[in-house]
């Protein structure tokens, strides 16, 4: 059982307020409680991240979340150095791998923008640096609920053209919002959830 608060947050059978999308599902619950939202940096890691933002265009995050050992298992963990390496008979590999989403531009959107990472790093900022120039400073306030949340932002928008711009694929604003709110960049727990920050 669970009950709506005022601003959208929900209380959950546990008696903590959380947003909506994360208070059913134990994996969405776990994933809501213990990631989404916190800061997050290195190369890596948010190459993980980016990739599987790309993965979840079309999809509910709960099939990304419930195949994520998968990916982690078919990408070398997201070793940008190792999948940048990855050729064709990789891709083929990946395409017979029923573990992950199957989706051909999907997955050479992901080699393709290891290999990108690669250059940023060559030609000054890196990954890490790039993205997170995109946070908004100040932050905005908490959203108090889920219809105070855009699907993009300027900041979003900025973020994919620059990304675009670098020779990434398969990142438009809507996968770059996506990324700054799952990786602590923007906070859009809502203000009565226990993770709400503002």
């Amino acid at each position: 059982m669970t009950t709506a608060v005022d601003d959208g947050a929900v209380v959950g059978e546990d008696g903590v307020a959380r947003c909506p999308w994360g208070a059913h599902d134990p994996l969405l619950r776990e994933y809501h409680d213990t990631e989404w939202g916190h800061v997050l940096h290195g190369r890596d890691a948010l190459y993980e991240r980016l990739c599987l933002e790309a993965f979840q265009s079309g999809l509910s995050w709960l099939v990304i979340l419930r195949k994520r050992p998968a990916f982690r298992a078919a990408f070398a963990r997201f070793d940008v150095d190792a999948v940048a390496g990855f050729g064709d008979d990789d891709v083929e590999r990946l395409l017979a791998d029923a573990g992950i989403v199957r989706n051909r531009s999907k997955i050479e959107a992901a080699v393709s923008n290891a290999r990108a990472v690669l250059r940023l790093e060559e030609e000054g900022p890196g990954l890490d640096a790039l993205l997170w120039s995109h946070a908004p400073d100040p932050p905005a306030p908490a959203p108090r609920t889920l219809g105070d949340v855009n699907a993009t932002t300027p900041a979003s928008v900025a973020m994919a053209k620059e990304l675009r711009r670098r020779g990434f694929r398969f990142v438009g604003p809507t996968t770059a919002h996506a990324l700054m709110q799952a990786t602590g960049m923007v906070d859009e727990h809502l203000a009565g959830c226990f993770r709400a920050t503002r």
